[in-house]
């Protein structure tokens, strides 16, 4: 098994080009233990302040399709079995009254609105409105849900409620990605803690246009940027890639004249990760056991000397923001948040 192990190693300095690094001879048994981790910190991300709860009445918007009865006469009000729908300028049309704006009122405030209306023309009028469709306030599941698909909501709705709309996750949802997404942005919200572990502070209130998306767990990658020939994706076969392969599919460019601290960036949901610092060098070598990467974690080569995280997240960040869109919620949320 050494034997092995120290083969791959080889192959792996081989692949990676670095002139510094040569082969050991055939046959040659090396012991190697130990693990290249130089530093752990571990990063949360606090959650916000507790939302109040919206208003219970249902605003009305564009899209929204209601039921108007007046003084039952089917002339005056909604065309039989169709309902009136409010126009994208939040407008209602009637007969006799026209147009009437009624967008960001409750169904309450619109018969009033509607019986001062009619009660220019008619005597003592009285008024019946009804929300036949619901189609102002989108909520968007996308990804491994049972029933993924847009959704309207009738009233406010938690987060767990959002997510039950979509009748369950496949077998296949990669619940520690999952994000909730709100004006084009990932919020610090824990999809996993809610499910799994119970964690209620999670529950956030949505809102319409707020997007769920829960990946697919079967396609699998790490990030390598830096001091590398091939920076990007890299696929993890089976779920599963050490950090020695990585940087052989990434190559190394001129690893020799690097500070020896590889870092890497690592997620374990959306508010929870972990940076950490490696020894390059006893990877390189072969010295170590081979150091298993997860889903989603990013791997920065340096190419000159690095200070501090600080300094490392500033190089990085470019390469980050150039596939910001398919990383993980917890690097979107700490570190390519909107200030």
């Amino acid at each position: 098994m050494l034997r092995i192990i120290s083969l791959c190693f080889a192959g792996v300095l081989l692949l990676a080009g670095c002139a510094s690094y040569t082969d050991l001879p055939a046959g040659t048994i090396r012991a190697i233990n130990g693990s290249p981790v130089l530093e752990t910190q571990e990063v949360v991300v606090p959650v916000d302040s507790v939302e109040a709860a919206p208003a219970v009445d249902y605003r009305l918007g564009p899209g929204d399709v209601l039921f108007v009865n007046i003084s039952g006469r089917p002339e005056l009000g909604s065309p039989p079995g169709q309902g009136s729908r409010i126009d994208g300028a939040g407008q209602l049309h009637l007969p006799m009254i026209g147009s009437v704006p009624v967008a960001g009122l409750t169904v309450n405030q619109v018969q009033v609105l509607l019986g001062e209306q009619f009660a220019r023309y008619l005597n003592d009028p009285w008024v019946v409105v009804e929300v036949a469709e619901y189609k102002s306030q989108p909520l968007y599941l996308i990804g491994q849900f049972r029933s993924a698909g847009t959704y309207y909501m009738d009233r406010p709705l938690t987060l767990l409620q959002g997510l039950a709309l979509g009748g369950g996750m496949l077998e296949t949802a990669n619940l520690r990605s999952a994000r909730l997404v709100r004006d084009g942005r990932t919020l610090p919200v824990d999809i996993y803690r809610l499910l799994r572990l119970g964690a209620t502070e999670q529950n956030r209130w949505l809102r319409p246009g707020d997007t769920l998306y829960v990946p697919d767990d079967r396609n699998q990658n790490v990030f390598v940027f830096g001091a590398v020939q091939k920076p990007g994706a890299v696929p993890m076969p089976n779920g599963r890639l050490s950090l020695a392969q990585a940087l052989s599919a990434a190559g190394i460019d001129g690893a020799g004249d690097n500070e020896n601290q590889l870092r890497i960036i690592r997620s374990y949901s959306a508010t929870r990760g972990e940076l950490i610092v490696l020894d390059l060098e006893r990877v390189l070598r072969g010295e170590v056991m081979p150091y298993p990467l997860m889903e989603g974690d990013i791997v920065y080569v340096p190419r000159s000397a690095v200070g501090n995280w600080n300094q490392a997240l500033r190089e990085m960040l470019p390469s980050l923001q150039t596939v910001s869109a398919i990383l993980q919620p917890f690097v979107q949320v700490k570190f390519l948040k909107d200030d």
